[in-house]
């Protein structure tokens, strides 16, 4: 459990970052990502020699809080540059579900995907999303929240991690159904290549 002063810290380097947010548009903007959607999330950029004490080497990545109600619980960095590794976490962080808000929304629907930005497009087009941070950061116990769902929908990424995770996470969830992106492609690929229908149609959500 985070203390007072972690809170504090999270709260603070969230809204640093989020004030720096142009400088990380015309990536978001690529990924169909909107500006409106951008600060829903409170996302942020870390800019080159502005950023804060013992951030040096986020400089130049996105910056994506994981919020809960209770206030931003970890930050993540994103290269938007195409450097390695596409992500970065600050060291004692926990792995923990991306946009767990959404689990308050009025439906008896739930996606979960692999990836923040994939949770974000679906958020965006209206269809109820959270996201885990890579195929290999689920936890067990998140299966206890979705035991309340209609339907409890895994959109994988189209590659063998992503199947792995589609079959981890329903032999966890029951009647949960896997259903995988085109190969080398996910759910935001196919937003950005092929457009919303396309991704409502491959979700069977139409």
């Amino acid at each position: 459990m985070l203390t007072a002063t972690q809170r504090d810290s999270l709260e603070e380097t969230t809204l640093t970052y989020a004030s720096h947010l142009p400088q990380a548009l015309a990536y978001l903007d690529s990924r169909g990502i909107s500006e409106r959607t951008a600060r829903t999330y409170r996302l942020g950029y870390v800019p080159p020699n502005h950023s804060l004490p013992g951030d040096e080497q986020y400089e130049g990545r996105m910056a994506i809080p994981f919020i809960t109600t209770g206030g931003v619980v970890c930050v993540r960095y994103r290269s938007i540059d195409h450097s390695e590794p596409k992500y970065l976490t600050r060291a004692g962080d926990e792995s923990t579900l991306f946009s767990v808000t959404s689990l308050l929304d009025d439906t008896d629907t739930m996606v979960i995907t692999e990836g923040e930005i994939d949770a974000m497009t679906l958020n965006q087009m209206g269809i109820s999303a959270v996201g885990v941070s890579g195929a290999k950061a689920w936890k067990r116990h998140y299966r206890l929240l979705f035991e309340d769902y209609e339907r409890v929908i895994v959109a994988c990424d189209g590659d063998a991690a992503g199947r792995d995770f589609g079959r981890q996470v329903t032999d966890q969830i029951q009647g949960a159904t896997a259903i995988s992106m085109p190969d080398g492609e996910d759910v935001n690929s196919v937003y950005t290549t092929h457009g919303e229908e396309s991704v409502r149609a491959m979700l069977r959500l139409i």
